[in-house]
């Protein structure tokens, strides 16, 4: 049976739930229990700090971890990534307060900087040759050049809404991060099976995302405009109708492309466009 570790709270933790029963695992998300097993797939959830995985994934406490890219490579241990997940995206960024004149990273030499990731700055700062003061804090990073505790913070955005409320600004993108899949080394023959069972899953899901599943009736006179409209995963389903000179044509569009492509069909001919939610999909 596979181990996995997950964080026990925050948007990772729901992302990663999210996941799990969108792949019918079916695990509870109870936080009175650490460890938690599958009723309907060979996996254990074992729920932890986000920072605690990635050493629980290299000592062999954990076979497999979800975790924020951010966390893997400021712990540096000694575990393998075997898929990035997608989610659960954000950056680690250098920010200063709004009224600082900023003309390039040059500006932090001398100044202190407050951060949970003193690993990843330091990396950053040697190679642009800035010597600084790591000030390393956890909680609320925030705060700390409000409090006259820093001159700037080097921490996690999303949305950027934080800092604005802060009086803060953004200004160097350090490294991009998102929900990274990492396993145990030493994994047994047995466990790499489940794991890849388990990739099958993810990867089904995942393929569903932001597509939709169309159907419409269309002229045959129109077929070959409408097949060249539609960015079909290989080709369109064409079926003919009782009418000799209709028939129905079904795909798979993505939603980013979905009503540009709707306006074009309507415009050759299609009728009656039906579009509903794909739940997994596989390739």
């Amino acid at each position: 049976m596979l181990r996995i570790a997950v964080q026990s709270k925050g948007r990772l933790f729901e992302d990663t739930m999210a996941l799990l029963s969108e792949a019918d695992i079916k695990v509870s998300s109870s936080k009175r229990t650490l460890l938690v097993q599958s009723t309907n797939f060979p996996v254990e959830v074992l729920y932890l700090r986000d920072d605690d995985i990635p050493q629980s994934v290299a000592s062999g406490v954990a076979d497999l971890g979800i975790v924020g890219e951010n966390e893997f490579k400021e712990r540096n241990e000694d575990a393998e990534i075997v898929d990035r997940l997608g989610f659960s995206k954000c950056r680690l960024s250098l920010a200063i307060p709004k009224e600082s004149k900023y003309e390039g990273v040059e500006w932090f030499n001398g100044k202190k900087i407050a951060t949970s990731y003193p690993m990843i700055l330091r990396k950053f700062l040697d190679k642009n040759n800035v010597k600084a003061d790591i000030h390393v804090i956890t909680g609320s990073v925030e705060i700390s050049p409000g409090i006259g505790l820093a001159d700037g913070i080097f921490d996690i955005v999303s949305s950027g809404s934080t800092l604005v409320s802060n009086n803060l600004k953004e200004v160097e993108v350090v490294m991009k991060s998102e929900a990274l899949l990492i396993r145990n080394k030493q994994m047994d023959e047995d466990k790499m099976k489940t794991l890849q069972e388990l990739l099958f899953r993810f990867d089904a899901v995942r393929s569903a995302q932001d597509k939709k599943y169309v159907m419409m009736n269309a002229p045959k006179s129109n077929l070959r405009e409408i097949v060249e409209v539609l960015p079909g995963i290989k080709s369109p389903t064409i079926i003919p109708l009782a009418d000799d000179e209709w028939c129905s044509i079904h795909t798979v569009l993505d939603e980013k492309c979905f009503w540009e492509i709707i306006g074009k069909l309507k415009e050759l001919g299609a009728q009656g466009i039906l579009v509903t939610p794909i739940e997994k999909m596989i390739l």
